[in-house]
């Protein structure tokens, strides 16, 4: 399969920086003068001497060739090596001069040609001892120099005079930069981008690093299937084309939209070593990479996750449950566990031996009800979810019709379940710690979040005021602070507790400029507000600001080159004295809300963990059941992984873009890298692996990806089984005032469709726009589907080449 590779078009380069030349064959330290007639003469006699002097005066060269500092060129950077030397400084390709300093009899213009290349390699070389002062600044003493090293060389018989007449004959002729600059090629084909910014991240290596060496990298991409499906991606912006593609129409594009539509699409193959990437593209001409390198919110696509665990828990109470006597499951019902743990008791004692895969297939009929009707709470308040289709409304459906239709309420309840279940494994009798306010455990959750709830403010304060002085932390929190008196001297005592009484007048002027404050009025705040004489809370309240930013203020004043995290230790105690008032008798309503907002964090928080064992790319998640319809976010590349899971029967494989490096080839420092064979991870039980690849089936043959059905087809003209999940993201800034929504800006709309496409090929296909015009789109999920089955002509051969049919 083709490859698509990077190399310098010219010269050898090192991997890696190597130390320069220090010494002769012989172990005696040379001089520069020695060195050069050592190269010099190599360079002309190398083919004459034999093959075994070849080798030994080949790695010499190589050696010192390519490490020499040459300046650094406008527009193209540091120069390093003679081949950079000879491309930038002169316009010459390495390749050429080697050949034509091998020439052992040149005639006319060959002799011509030979002795300006030699010209240019000892001028090179003699700018090597100072390279800015010669090739920038005095070019007119670098040509006299070189015509005494090359008068060296002759009267010293390295080279024969015809050579030297023909060297001294020629002129140095520079690059002009402004009309000839030297600048790098920057390519944007999207499979180069997608191995240079993984090369840059395997080595460590900045880009600029990464252009000077002399590499070839051999990838999984297919250079063909890349450049077909990049171009095809390219031609939907044109409007007959999109229209041919059948783009045009309901939940699709308006007339004239398609010019508009960025396009990104993966496609991976299942292999023995791993999940080779084949393609990865999109029809944008920037190097950013969506598919790796965003976090989008891609709607309906995160019904899958959720799905993922749902059976995934429905595996593990099989495996702890299965085989128990049914006696001893009927001790284990209990009214008010969570209502997965108690579904699959009710099943395991209703049918003793029920194995996992029917028990999967039970939970995938189980009925959610899609009413939108009921409030949730979640994410520290109440909150209502809406269906995409008002006629779901009514339906009660199973999880797998569900999961074909994209219904949204029956995935939040699933995933309400999922937290509870979560919930009962990390507390033991979770009920009493929600409603008993004399269970000690709830000290200790109200401790938790009191701590989260602290630090969250914390750091917004610590952003407003980075990197201000003392006044102008001050005046900054005096701009928000309606002035009066009480607030002034609160602030004043409390920030300044050493000033006197003289200063605070002075402090109050200042700042109450409309109001006169009498000197006995002054004496009474100044000692009525001593430092002491309140808690930091009440301090907050009189002063009406938050506490805690009070604090931060008063310990800026005091740490000035405090650290976030230093200011974040100290506040270890401020913070919850802050919320003593939470503990009070008379708020167990508003402890009740705390203790269910904070076991909600830490399940959503094992949910993360669960989820990155599945591929999720992000190491935090929205503690809200909306993270079932996608406010989490997600990226293509990581939903493509878990569809790699799932077909590979529930084995995270690792995934390969980059399978050979070769450095330095044809040289003594040649090295050849090949991928380590890794051990695949069982992130998944295969059954329901198995049961998610079936039910991702329904999808196309009866749900939301039905465009897709009988599009592809296998070598013996069969239809290729493909399955896949769908999302919408619909990406909006919304102003609320008095719960009401009042205005909305458009952010960006994304459509992805996540799929398999046979036994070994998945990947994702996402249709975006981006910015404020975004709010002209209506598109669905619909979108990606249309498009990857206008590229059935295009992915089909390469499928079926990659699908040879059985022999008989």
């Amino acid at each position: 399969m083709p490859s698509i590779w990077i190399r310098r078009p010219w010269g050898k380069y090192l991997a890696t920086q190597i130390e320069k030349y220090r010494h002769s064959e012989d172990g005696v330290t040379s001089s520069i003068e020695e060195k050069l007639r050592q190269i010099a003469s190599a360079s002309v006699r190398i083919y004459q001497q034999g093959p075994d002097t070849l080798a030994a005066r080949r790695a010499l060269i190589v050696e010192y060739l390519n490490t020499v500092p040459l300046a650094a060129a406008p527009g193209y950077g540091e120069v390093n090596g003679i081949g950079d030397g000879l491309y930038v400084w002169f316009g010459a390709d390495f390749d050429r001069v080697n050949e034509l300093l091998s020439q052992a009899q040149p005639e006319g213009e060959l002799l011509a040609e030979q002795g300006l290349a030699l010209r240019q390699v000892t001028a090179l070389m003699i700018a090597h001892r100072r390279p800015s002062h010669y090739l920038l600044q005095n070019r007119e003493v670098l040509a006299r120099l070189t015509d005494s090293y090359l008068r060296l060389l002759g009267r010293n018989a390295t080279i024969g005079y015809d050579l030297m007449n023909a060297a001294l004959n020629q002129q140095l002729v520079f690059r002009e930069f402004p009309q000839s600059p030297a600048v790098q090629v920057n390519t944007t084909n999207k499979g180069v981008n997608v191995v240079r910014n993984r090369l840059v991240s395997l080595l460590k290596a900045p880009l600029y690093d990464l252009d000077r060496y002399d590499l070839v990298a051999h990838t999984s991409l297919d250079k063909a299937l890349q450049e077909q499906v990049t171009n095809h991606l390219r031609s939907l912006r044109e409007e007959a084309v999109a229209q041919q593609n059948g783009l045009v129409g309901e939940y699709l594009l308006r007339p004239g939209q398609s010019a508009s539509l960025n396009y990104s699409f993966t496609l991976f193959q299942s292999t023995a070593g791993g999940n080779q990437v084949r393609v990865q593209t999109d029809n944008t001409d920037i190097p950013f990479d969506i598919n790796e390198g965003s976090k989008l919110e891609l709607g309906s696509t995160a019904k899958l996750r959720v799905l993922a665990s749902y059976l995934g828990i429905m595996a593990e109470l099989h495996q702890r449950y299965a085989s128990m006597p049914v006696d001893d499951l009927a001790q284990l019902h209990d009214p008010a566990q969570d209502p997965l743990s108690r579904w699959v008791l009710e099943q395991l004692t209703a049918s003793p031996g029920l194995g996992l895969t029917e028990l999967l297939e039970r939970a995938l009929d189980r009925r959610y009800s899609a009413s939108p009707s009921e409030r949730f709470f979640t994410g520290g308040g109440y909150h209502t979810f809406g269906n995409f289709k008002p006629e779901d409304n009514g339906r009660v459906p199973t999880v797998r019709e569900s999961l074909q239709q994209s219904i949204n309420l029956p995935f939040v309840r699933i995933l309400r379940d999922v937290i509870r279940y979560i919930t009962y494994l990390q507390w033991s009798d979770v009920d009493r710690v929600l409603k008993d306010d004399s269970d000690a455990r709830r000290r200790e959750v109200l401790a938790r979040f009191i701590d989260r709830e602290g630090s969250v403010f914390l750091r917004r304060f610590w952003v407003k005021y980075q990197n201000k002085t003392s006044a102008e932390r001050l005046d900054t929190l005096l701009s928000s602070l309606n002035p009066t008196p009480v607030r002034l001297a609160v602030v004043y005592r409390y920030l300044f507790p050493e000033g006197d009484e003289s200063d605070f007048a002075a402090f109050l002027a200042e700042r109450l400029t409309q109001q006169a404050v009498p000197e006995k009025i002054i004496h009474s705040l100044f000692k009525q507000f001593a430092p002491d004489a309140f808690s930091l809370q009440d301090q907050g309240y009189l002063a009406r600001l938050h506490p805690l930013e009070l604090w931060l203020l008063g310990y800026l004043e005091r740490n000035s080159d405090a650290s976030y995290n230093s200011a974040l230790d100290a506040s270890r105690e401020q913070r919850q004295q802050v919320y003593n008032w939470l503990l009070r008798t008379k708020a167990k309503n508003a402890r009740d809300s705390r203790v269910r907002t904070m076991l909600e964090l830490e399940a959503f928080a094992e949910l993360q963990r669960r989820w990155k064992q599945l591929g999720y790319p992000f190491d935090h998640l929205v503690p809200s059941l909306a993270s079932a319809l996608g406010s989490s976010g997600d990226r293509p590349a990581a939903l493509a992984e878990l569809m790699g899971i799932i077909l590979n029967d529930g084995l995270r494989m690792p995934v390969h873009r980059i399978n050979r490096l070769e450095f330095a080839t044809d040289t003594p420092y040649e090295v050849s890298l090949v991928v380590a064979p890794e051990e695949p991870e069982q992130a998944m039980r295969p059954e329901v692996a198995q049961a998610l690849k079936l039910a991702l089936a329904d999808v196309v043959k009866k749900g939301t990806a039905r465009r897709l059905q009988g599009v592809f087809h296998s070598s013996d003209g069969s239809d290729l089984e493909v399955g896949g999940k769908t999302g919408t993201g619909d990406n909006r800034l919304v102003s609320m005032t008095g719960g009401q929504k009042v205005k909305t800006r458009a952010l960006s709309r994304t459509a992805t469709l996540v799929f398999y496409l046979g036994d070994e090929h998945f990947g994702t296909l996402t249709a975006f726009v981006t910015g404020s015009e975004a709010k002209d789109f209506k598109f669905t999920s619909a979108l990606p589907a249309q498009v990857l089955k206008g590229m059935g002509p295009i992915l089909e051969p390469y499928l079926q080449r990659a699908h040879p049919p059985n022999p008989e």
